[in-house]
């Protein structure tokens, strides 16, 4: 069948249509867009700077900093910008473009996570063999994985959504381009398209995050047997890594694990993995971390300390 597409501009409706929220809105994703930039470029630069890019688990989360930065990078300034318009509109090419990038770096995002719960099983689950299963080399292919995994995965939500006719209306009920709120525009039965959906982000999101939760079963159980302080120290670093791996994957399962319906609660839930996650990884992995802090304050205060001698 031929494509018909009469659409070249999305109308986002975005968060709210009262204009004291849009701009408290506005002012509240300010503050946590910054606190991105600051959190993740001080995570950055405190692991490249240090001693601590030669271990694995810091490796995979100078990675995530960067993912976090490019991921939300995609979302927050657009959304900012609409808080402030009176008229929300994206192009079509934008907006696909938009819906590739954001599967792309989410899927990076979370097949990362998957990277370091792995690092992590093989750090306190075969200590004696982790400096041979983890080394540099084992890293890089990790992270290529990573990137590869994330763009087969856009790619094919991208082609699931770029030959579908949209003919109008031309009201997206989203703040960003998304698969379900395009799919609800779109004029053909998107049925069949919508379980394909489910099957691409629903199904990797559902997998990642059983063997993610399994992973860690096998590493609570493991650090059972240890004695106390090396039990505590385990105990802290996993914590950290699932509290993240909770914030970003309970969000994304909510939407995209159910069949292609929207609910007026996505956009809420969608904020979750778009900014506050971005947000608070930083936070999570410092303020929990005894390394972290010790190369941030080496690197920010030391460092400061001798250039003023």
């Amino acid at each position: 069948m031929e494509k018909r597409n009469n659409v070249t501009v999305f109308i986002l409706l975005g968060l709210s249509q009262n204009k004291s929220i849009e701009i408290l809105c506005f002012v509240l994703f300010l503050f946590c867009y910054i606190a991105i930039w600051m959190g993740n470029l001080l995570t950055m630069i405190s692991i490249t700077c240090s001693q601590l890019n030669g271990q694995p688990m810091y490796f995979f989360l100078n990675y995530l900093s960067l993912s976090d930065l490019c991921y939300t990078s995609t979302v927050t300034p657009k959304l900012m910008t609409d808080l402030l318009a009176e008229r929300k509109t994206i192009s079509y090419n934008n907006c696909m473009a938009q819906l590739f990038i954001i599967h792309f770096l989410g899927a990076i995002e979370i097949f990362i996570l998957t990277g370091m719960a792995y690092d992590r099983y093989v750090a306190i689950c075969k200590p004696l063999y982790y400096a041979a299963i983890m080394s540099r080399q084992r890293c890089n292919t990790i992270v290529i994985a990573c990137c590869t995994g994330g763009f087969i995965h856009s790619a094919s939500q991208f082609l699931l959504i770029i030959f579908l006719p949209f003919c109008g209306p031309n009201e997206i009920d989203h703040y960003f381009c998304d698969v379900y709120p395009l799919l609800k525009l779109a004029c053909t039965n998107t049925h069949i398209i919508g379980l394909l959906v489910i099957a691409n982000s629903g199904l990797i999101a559902l997998v990642t995050f059983v063997i993610l939760l399994l992973s860690y079963v096998l590493i609570l159980f493991t650090v059972s047997a240890y004695p106390a302080q090396s039990r505590y120290k385990a105990l802290s670093t996993c914590s950290s890594h699932i509290t993240v791996v909770v914030l970003f994957f309970v969000p994304v399962l909510f939407i995209y694990i159910r069949p292609a319906v929207t609910f007026p609660e996505d956009k809420v839930f969608a904020l979750f993995y778009t900014i506050i996650a971005p947000m608070f990884n930083p936070l999570i992995y410092t303020l929990r971390n005894m390394d972290m802090k010790k190369a941030m304050k080496k690197m920010w205060y030391y460092q400061l300390f001798l250039q003023e001698k």
